[in-house]
């Protein structure tokens, strides 16, 4: 196996490039290591590959792209499915780019049959090409595969921003499989962190296009690694993966299968819905519209219209999970059909499908982008905000009494697209370019604090923010140093804050050692035990391999300047589910019942108190020595 890392710098600025070459092993044993020691020293934007792209191993091809987040504000990692499938065909570990091109650009990266690759930067008219129907990322993805496409001897991958990486700080990075020269539906996102308007905002790139033909050694040794698997599992490599990947092909347990399906089939009373506003109903209210408005309209209709059909795809690599879930163009996830979906009260498909596609159009990173919908509308709904105010001709339906499935979910859908409108054109008030989280904070400043206390994020630093996974559990706004992905423990189980901690920081170290190698958390059901053994297997350092994955993480943990909860909203999201696992599931702990006491007296003062704790078990467990 390669035993250096080949890193291809460009200064988009001028032009120049060389290559680097860093040794596998301490301290780098990929991209996330490697990452974080190029964006500190460089200020850079990193796309990279694992060490096992291109393997047998199934997952091994997730493109990792690492930087300091424009909207968190820490160092960063970002990921997306199968791009780095081709990104190994440039015999390349890693893309750093720097400086700033002197107008949009196009970054081209190309190397067939040839010693090097070749590197071109070149404008593009932007605006223009946003404007093109498709609109946005999709047609900057279709204008660059048509100027550039016929140079690849094989089908290449591009990288695309829209609209929202220029007007906002939380621009994602998209990108679809392309086969027999046609982009695919089954597009693929880097969004959470806001690379996108890093990538724009920073470098004047728009685009990124890449292909080539170089073959490298990657480990393809089906019987080796079915001999691992075996005496690990007593099972061959397909087996154990197809197993571990159930749930996003087809659970038969539920009868549907995606994280859409099996989220929603399972959810219950823990469904989070109107802007979070669900958490202060009844059980019996959440299960009646999980009931009603989920399991017989919104989930009926995705397996009846993508499950049953068998509407799916693969991201770019070929994956027993075929997780891409799709009904014609519309390609369905869970959090982006959460947060623009029931949070946003929208309770239908085609409604959800207009509203999460405009999203996507525009470039956005969907979860954030919906948590921060939810919140405007909820403030257009209590006369917080006026509908001039927000470039929006109504106010949403934002209760579930009387509430038509069908026809008042088209009605938010519509608001919903005209306040992503209003957010890329800086419409009347709406301006987040600096955040959500500083808009939010004028507003309070403005308004009163009631106009900041329904919006439900984790604060990082004086202007980093995340919209949460849609999780109702406490760890989804712990304070960790990378929020917004799995660096944490998300189950639904109570657990005392400072365990929390602790769990999380060891979770981060496992979700960590997946991206460094570049793979695909839905395949952590083996992934997460195997890959120390492989990489004693084919580099003799396991032992190196995991301590500095710990040491990364440290050092990540390092700089974390989370901020307590700012939110009324954040706060009474602990508190609310505190109550509903004593009341609703019966929990008997004395721990629980201590911390429901204290936020029965003091709401503020316990969930400042829940806060630290759960800090404490994060730094005391992500300690260097």
């Amino acid at each position: 196996m390669d035993t250096h890392q080949r890193v291809l710098f460009v200064d988009v600025g001028n032009g120049y490039y060389r290559i680097g070459k860093y040794p596998v092993g301490q301290p780098f044993f990929g991209p996330v290591d490697l990452g974080l020691h190029l964006a500190g020293r460089y200020q850079s934007l990193n796309i990279g590959v694992g060490l096992l792209a291109a393997s047998i191993f199934p997952g091994s091809n997730r493109l990792i792209v690492t930087g300091f987040s424009p909207c968190w504000g820490g160092f960063y990692v970002s990921t997306m499915g199968g791009a780095a499938l081709v990104f190994d065909n440039l015999g390349l570990n890693m893309l750093s780019i720097v400086g700033r091109a002197g107008t949009p650009s196009v970054l081209c990266l190309n190397r067939q049959g040839s010693e090097h690759v070749e590197v071109e930067v070149a404008p593009v008219a932007m605006h223009k090409v946003w404007d093109k129907g498709p609109t946005g990322v999709y047609a900057m993805m279709d204008h660059v595969l048509a100027r550039f496409g016929e140079r690849f001897a094989t089908n290449p991958r591009i990288l695309a921003v829209g609209p929202a990486a220029e007007t906002t700080d939380f621009g994602a990075i998209g990108s679809a499989p392309i086969t027999g020269g046609r982009i695919t539906h089954a597009d693929t996102w880097a969004g959470r962190g806001g690379f996108g308007s890093k990538l724009l905002q920073d470098h004047n790139i728009a685009a990124v296009i890449y292909g080539g033909s170089f073959v490298d050694e990657d480990f393809r040794d089906r019987k080796v690694a079915d001999q691992w698997f075996a005496d690990k599992y007593q099972k061959k490599l397909k087996a154990v993966d197809f197993e571990a990947t159930t749930k996003y092909r087809f659970d038969p347990r539920f009868e549907t299968g995606g994280t859409l399906g099996v989220n929603y089939a399972t959810v219950g009373g823990r469904l989070l819905f109107f802007n979070y506003r669900s958490i202060y109903d009844s059980e019996e209210n959440r299960l009646d519209i999980h009931d009603r408005f989920i399991k017989n309209h919104y989930l009926r209709q995705f397996n009846e219209e993508t499950i049953e059909p068998k509407q799916q795809a693969i991201c770019g690599e070929p994956c027993a999970a075929v997780c891409k879930k799709l009904r014609d163009e519309y390609k369905k996830d869970y959090e982006p059909y959460q947060t623009m979906g029931p949070l946003a009260g929208v309770f239908d498909q085609r409604a959800a499908e207009r509203l999460t596609r405009r999203a996507d159009s525009y470039g956005f990173d969907a979860i954030s982008v919906g948590g921060v919908v939810s919140w405007l509308m909820e403030c257009l709904s209590e006369g917080l905000l006026t509908p001039e105010e927000c470039g929006v001709r109504d106010r949403p339906l934002f209760s579930s009494e009387g509430f038509d499935v069908t026809a008042d979910s088209a009605h938010n859908a519509q608001i919903g697209v005209e306040l992503l409108d209003s957010i890329v054109q800086r419409r009347g008030i709406l301006d987040l370019s600096e955040g959500a989280r500083k808009f939010g904070r004028r507003l309070a400043r403005d308004r009163g604090r009631e106009a900041l206390d329904p919006f439900v994020y984790t604060a990082y630093a004086r202007k980093g923010w995340m919209v949460p996974n849609q999780y109702w559990t406490p760890g989804v706004l712990a304070p960790m140093a990378i929020m917004g992905k799995y660096y944490q423990y998300y189950g639904p189980d109570f657990v005392p804050p400072r365990e929390l901690g602790r769990l999380s920081a060891h979770l981060m170290k496992n979700e960590m050692m997946l991206d460094n190698t570049g793979f695909c958390r839905f395949h952590r059901g083996w992934a997460e035990e195997m890959i120390p053994g492989v990489i004693e297997s084919l580099y003799g350092q396991r032992e190196w391999f995991l301590r500095e994955i710990a040491k990364t993480a440290s050092r990540i943990s390092s700089r974390n300047s989370s901020i307590s909860w700012e939110s009324e909203r954040s706060v009474d999201f602990i508190h609310c589910y505190l109550k509903r696992k004593r009341d609703v599931e019966g929990e008997k702990r004395p721990e629980l019942e201590s911390w429901i006491k204290q936020f029965d007296a003091n709401k503020k003062e316990a969930a400042l108190g829940f806060w630290y704790e759960i800090h404490k078990g994060v730094h005391e467990s992500l300690r260097e020595f």
